[in-house]
């Protein structure tokens, strides 16, 4: 399978580098082709500028060539995987920012040329997989909707048809847990990419 797994974290020390790290080598064990997206790495022009802005209601929707490259990567992916930290019930601007850009008109979605309706763009998409840390409790995070889980799992899923399977793996209240459950949390990461 091809596999595009974007982070979205800045610290490289963090657990949810750990998370991406983890990602990448099972799936690379396990024989998928991976193109890994480190987007604070790579520095990510996240900020839709006034020119991307007008870019994407006309002919030409993506004007930046990593933008180019990353949606050319979406639309050959069997399957997406997102990790990042809920900050703020959501997710990073950084991660917010790339998907406005990348999934642009022609990528993620299309336009019926009778009807004018929108359909799925990115019916290549298979699976979608979202691995998120919260600083905050599950009960917490279920009462704030848990923005960023809603937006990849669902208005995501709109883009790649009703027969995408999803999957979840989250670790709650981060700061209070031990070792032994973050390792869970990476081997529980690991698991899930071995099967995928």
């Amino acid at each position: 399978m091809n596999v595009v797994v974007v982070l979205a974290h800045p610290s490289a020390g963090s657990l949810n580098h750990a998370a991406f790290e983890t990602a990448v080598t099972s799936l690379t064990r396990a024989g998928h082709h991976v193109t890994a997206l480190d987007l604070y790495a790579i520095d990510y022009p996240a900020v839709m500028s006034f020119d991307d802005r007008h870019a994407y209601h006309g002919d030409t929707p993506i004007i930046d060539e990593m933008t180019l490259h990353h949606a050319g990567a979406v639309k050959a992916a069997d399957a997406l995987v997102f990790i990042y930290p809920t900050w703020w019930s959501s997710l990073p601007a950084m991660l917010k920012g790339w998907l406005e850009k990348v999934m642009a008109p022609g990528i993620a979605f299309v336009f019926d040329e009778e009807t004018g309706k929108v359909k799925p763009g990115l019916k290549n998409v298979r699976r979608i997989i979202g691995i998120s840390t919260y600083a905050s409790p599950l009960l917490a995070v279920k009462a704030a909707n848990d923005n960023g889980r809603r937006t990849l799992l669902r208005a995501l899923r709109l883009c790649t048809g009703v027969r995408t399977r999803s999957k979840w793996i989250g670790l709650y209240s981060v700061p209070a847990s031990t070792p032994e459950q973050r390792t869970a949390f990476l081997s529980k990461i690991d698991a899930a990419m071995a099967a995928l």
